[in-house]
């Protein structure tokens, strides 16, 4: 078997090789499960728009009462917010304040992003344990929403649970590799 080669998030720390091993394997697993996830993260976003339209058509065209259409479309953008999250990790997509990288010199600069980096994964790994908190009681106490279409809470709650228990596998492999500690190249400033 061959090791797995072109994928972002298995280089190695110089960007130039692909990381060997079973480091390497379970980057690229990562990477494929991260890409999985935001492509059906877009196809929820999709549903969800395609929903709404039709609460909206059926509500005002038809006179067609609706129960169930707002719910679900909360769900899918729940779980496309959360399943998604770490696929835009990994392309460093997340917001982040670039007036202080403006004034500080390079080496501090990027002393400050891994520090922001561990900062944030601390915070992630607290809030995936909660989500699996959350997802744990709602799947034992058999939790189901205040609507009237009564749907489970696991659903939510486990989007939310393995979306950012992905969030924190990404951050993790950004901060061993120390992305953050490297020099930005222009495709990234």
């Amino acid at each position: 078997m061959t090791e797995p080669s072109g994928s972002r998030a298995n280089a190695s720390p110089d960007n130039t090789s692909p990381a060997r091993g079973v480091a390497g394997w379970a980057l690229w697993l990562l990477d494929k499960i991260s890409d999985f996830a935001a492509v059906a993260s877009a196809i929820a976003i999709g549903l969800a728009g395609c929903v709404l339209t039709w609460e909206a058509s059926a509500r005002y065209l038809f006179k067609i009462p609706s129960e169930w259409q707002d719910e679900l479309s909360i769900f899918l953008l729940v779980g496309a917010t959360f399943m998604s999250a770490a696929w835009v990790q990994q392309h460093r997509g997340h917001i982040g304040i670039q007036a202080l990288e403006a004034i500080l010199p390079p080496h501090i600069d990027r002393m400050r992003r891994f520090v922001s980096d561990i900062v944030t994964l601390i915070f992630i790994i607290f809030f995936s344990w909660k989500a699996w908190a959350l997802l744990i009681e709602a799947v034992r106490d058999g939790q189901i929403s205040q609507s009237a279409w009564g749907a489970p809470l696991w659903i939510p709650y486990g989007c939310m649970a393995v979306g950012m228990s992905l969030l924190a596998l990404v951050v993790l492999a950004q901060v061993l590799r120390r992305d953050s500690l490297k020099p930005k190249t222009r495709a990234h400033a």
